[in-house]
């Protein structure tokens, strides 16, 4: 009896929590999401694949010695993952649209008033009972309004580390929700007269252009934001390795097989941080409603600046096209170019919202220099 006892103890079923438990279903929850559902999969498997390993009993994953544990430490704890994935995404990103309209810079400053309001509300939040927030956590939050993934992953890693699985799962969440969420308060904003505009099409942009454009925007970074220089470093530099047209074995590999691998890792560290006792808090209802509220008054302030750049522009702009300002590239500009041509269908806004979209990235990068510059340790 005493041997079967032992037996028993020693198996994970006699250790579950009910938070255990929880969280496996979460997991289970982002998994259905990122299989069926199709909503961001490159990360949500890995991240619910993590959450359901971090809360199995005895197994250690997450502890000291385990794999996860020493994932996270080498990969986010440094924030080492999110500036790869920033390389990678450079190399990814075509500048031309922002080149050929550089006014669209506008449009990304404007989406990303979002993360300020939402810096606001974390601090409001503090006045609920049983909530509490410090600035820096108010800062890591409020990053989820820029819509862009590894930003948000930096910054919580810099600021408040404790908030970190609740803040990546509401950053990567939102963005797949981009489809849902985006089109309603794009159309709320907008008459159709305004969503039929069609916008001239785009001038060639050089290959001297795209080469000086991210040397140009690290300088401009390491003069007035040297904060902020790490991820636009990283961005810039997978960018001039796509556009110089010398080493394309090297941007080949940040496009395709590094990104991929520090994406799987990056899933699981993030993962390994929703476990039962650091997710299940009220804190995380604060943060996943704030999310929502950041994302949306990021779309919102986008299209409004759209609007009034097209009353006092020469040129038609399209409002939609503002709503692509958040980070979420390419979704964001897929969104725009689709509501775009349900109002008129010769009406292909892609590449213009394409700008505002890269613009985004850059934006969201600034802003999270600028809150590093401020509250940082």
């Amino acid at each position: 009896m005493e041997k079967l006892e032992t037996l028993w103890q020693s198996t994970a079923l006699a250790h579950f929590e009910i938070g255990q438990i929880v969280m496996m279903l979460v997991g289970l929850g982002l998994l259905y999401l990122a299989i069926v559902k199709k909503f961001e999969p490159l990360l949500l498997l890995p991240i619910g694949f993590g959450a359901m390993l971090t809360n199995i009993p005895l197994a250690g994953f997450s502890e000291v010695g385990g794999l996860l544990h020493y994932v996270y430490e080498v990969g986010i704890g440094t924030g080492v993952f999110p500036l790869l994935i920033f390389m990678g995404v450079g190399a990814m990103t075509d500048f031309g649209a922002l080149i050929a309209n550089p006014r669209m810079l506008l449009l990304g400053a404007a989406a990303q008033f979002g993360i300020f309001a939402t810096l606001l509300g974390a601090i409001l939040l503090n006045y609920i009972p049983g909530l509490e927030f410090t600035l820096q956590d108010a800062a890591a939050i409020a990053i989820i309004g820029g819509a862009d993934g590894p930003t948000a992953i930096f910054l919580a890693s810099k600021l408040a580390p404790e908030l970190l699985g609740t803040i990546a799962v509401a950053a990567y969440s939102y963005m797949a929700l981009v489809p849902i969420i985006q089109p309603p308060i794009m159309k709320a904003l907008t008459s159709k007269k305004e969503r039929e505009i069609e916008m001239a099409q785009l001038r060639v942009v050089s290959k001297r252009e795209k080469i000086i454009f991210p040397l140009a925007v690290l300088l401009m970074t390491i003069l007035f934001l040297p904060t902020a220089t790490p991820l636009v470093g990283m961005f810039c530099l997978g960018n001039l390795m796509k556009e110089c047209g010398v080493v394309d074995r090297l941007s080949n590999t940040a496009q395709n097989e590094l990104i991929n691998i520090v994406t799987i890792f990056l899933g699981l560290a993030v993962g390994s941080k929703l476990s039962a006792d650091k997710f299940l808090k009220a804190e995380t209802l604060g943060i996943l409603a704030l999310g929502a509220v950041a994302f949306a008054i990021g779309t919102a302030t986008g299209v409004i600046m759209a609007k009034i750049m097209n009353k006092y522009s020469k040129a038609d702009i399209n409002p939609l096209i503002g709503a692509a300002g958040v980070s979420a590239v390419p979704m964001a500009a897929r969104v725009v170019n689709k509501v775009g041509l349900e109002s008129n269908h010769h009406n292909f806004l892609l590449m213009h919202a394409m700008g505002p979209n890269v613009a985004g990235v850059l934006g969201s990068a600034v802003a999270a220099g600028i809150l590093l510059a401020l509250v940082g340790p």
